[in-house]
């Protein structure tokens, strides 16, 4: 199993805001968490890649293991550097004011493998050609579905094997939606496992093979997606049914 998250509980201050959740991604899997806001979804993703806002999430129990190993006392960087586990985060967090080459060539900073960095950029402007014809454009002067790209294209550059994608296609239109998923489709195609935390329902379980539903800290559903849409529960949360 390449991730699996055990009995975790966290804490922000004096609220808890996991409540004992377990839930796995093997590799080349597309795992999908769905909940209402405030669900834990993005508790559940700062806690694995440790890298928390300010006041942000503690872990108060449980575990994190990837390929086994406890990843619970690791820093952020070796989660990066060491583990291959990369975050495209809500609101993208881009640089602004760096250009597009930038902000993709700031992602390689800890690398060592100069040759699959050059590939790695000819894969990302391969999967988004939009970024290669904005690759010398400031951050802050692309649209949101180019910036978006631009969030997953870093998360691409830092050389990692397993990526978590928070809220992707927030604020974008329902080309730029489909456009950004065929990609991520694309990429998991090529070996890329990824742990998406979507608002879409219909979209993450199109996209995803397996899934977890999250209300107020807890695990409520899981199963593969063709199961989730069947369920009546589900139905009605989330799918309009």
């Amino acid at each position: 199993m390449l991730l699996e998250v055990k009995d975790l509980r966290v804490k922000y201050q004096n609220i808890e805001a996991l409540h004992g959740i377990s839930f796995c991604v093997d590799k080349g899997e597309i795992v999908t968490l769905i909940g209402a806001n405030g669900a834990g979804k993005t508790t559940s993703l700062h806690a694995i890649t440790r890298v928390p806002p300010p006041e942000g999430p503690k872990v108060a129990s449980g575990d994190i293991l990837h390929n086994g190993i406890s990843i619970l006392d690791v820093d952020a960087h070796t989660i990066v550097q060491k583990h291959k586990i990369a975050l495209a985060p809500e609101g993208r967090h881009i640089f602004g004011n760096l250009t597009v080459e930038e902000n993709l060539t700031l992602a390689t900073f800890a690398r060592k493998d100069k040759d699959p960095v050059k590939a790695d950029f000819k894969k990302v402007y391969e999967l988004f050609p939009k970024l290669f014809e904005r690759r010398k454009q400031r951050g802050e002067t692309l649209s949101g579905g180019e910036q978006q790209m631009l969030s997953v294209g870093r998360a691409l550059m830092t050389g990692s094997e397993f990526i978590l994608l928070d809220e992707p296609s927030m604020g974008l239109s329902p080309l730029l939606m489909q456009e950004l998923f065929r990609a991520l489709k694309a990429l998991n195609n090529a070996g890329m496992t990824i742990l998406l935390i979507e608002q879409n329902a219909h979209m993450a379980f199109k996209f995803a093979h397996r899934g977890y539903v999250l209300s107020t800290g807890e695990i409520v559903a899981q199963g593969d997606v063709k199961n989730l849409m069947e369920n009546p529960d589900v139905k009605k949360a989330y799918l309009g049914g």
